[in-house]
């Protein structure tokens, strides 16, 4: 049905629903990192809070709603260890909430692939009614050449026509390639692996990066435990102002928690900023 333009013009919208902080309902987005980093704690983590309004990471309030969580890549007690990891930071009654509004759903070893018409209807179905399905990781969700624009452009499509029949936002966990890992640039778009398609036809990016030596340095943080800080930024946000980078901790079982870093001198670093982020305004893009 076509648009009615005078009705557009002259009705305000309503706001965007969004998930997560610029991500809208119903699109399609990606977090992006090398392996090991933090992403898939970070995801499962970002389906909690989803589902028990619990914010580890300061991100600010966004509706809560059901949520899935479809790891290949780790096997049910990998998972398992992160679950209880979280759950130490949750009470009993937000434990409960998690267990009635969050399916997680381990497929390691089982090849799962979106072209596939058991694999396709499975999917859609799960997307039903919730607000957010997480692929982790994508590479396993599909047979594809990833360096193949054509064929990344039905990988995409695939997925924003579940968005669209469900209403629920996908979220794909990625790698982040070689070369931008080796040159400390895992920030900017292009370092997501493969194709640049997978960067340019979804609506939201965001990635982790570990800590380099020089901001080590810059921190004041000694070399054996620069492990433990984790930069995470949204490098693309289609809908919405991008927001400020902020720097995570990994903590015991992996847990990811904001924190506050700054530069020797005890300057506040521009990146850094611990209050909440809200959802952009329509008028400030």
């Amino acid at each position: 049905m076509s648009l009615n333009i005078m009705e557009a013009f002259e009705v305000k919208p309503q706001p965007i629903d969004y998930v997560l902080p610029n991500l809208a309902i119903g699109t399609i987005g990606a977090i992006v990192s090398p392996g090991g980093v933090g992403k898939s704690m970070l995801a499962l983590q970002l389906a909690v809070q989803i589902t028990c309004g619990v914010d580890l990471l300061n991100f600010g309030e966004y509706p809560a709603g059901l949520v899935a969580y479809l790891p290949v890549e780790d096997s049910e007690t990998i998972v398992h260890h992160r679950l209880y990891a979280l759950g130490k930071y949750l009470t009993a009654r937000q434990q409960q909430i998690v267990a009635d509004k969050l399916l997680v759903e381990p497929l390691l070893g089982k090849c799962p692939n979106i072209f596939l018409p058991d694999w396709s209807n499975l999917i859609n179905e799960v997307s039903k009614g919730r607000r957010l399905i997480i692929l982790d990781t994508l590479r396993r969700f599909h047979q594809e050449d990833e360096n193949n624009s054509a064929a990344m452009s039905k990988v995409i499509g695939k997925l924003e026509g579940i968005a669209a029949d469900t209403g629920c936002s996908i979220i794909f966990l990625h790698h982040s390639n070689k070369g931008a890992t080796t040159m400390g640039v895992g920030d900017i778009q292009q370092a997501s692996r493969g194709s640049s398609v997978l960067v340019d036809n979804i609506r939201w990016q965001s990635y982790l990066a570990g800590m380099t030596a020089l901001e080590a340095k810059t921190y004041g943080i000694s070399d054996d435990v620069r492990g433990q800080f984790i930069r995470f930024g949204i490098n693309k946000a289609n809908y919405g102002e991008r927001a400020p980078d902020r720097w995570l901790q990994r903590h015991e079982g992996g847990v990811l928690k904001i924190t506050a870093l700054s530069s020797k001198n005890n300057k506040k670093l521009t990146r850094e900023r611990t209050s909440t982020w809200s959802g952009a305004d329509n008028d400030n893009w």
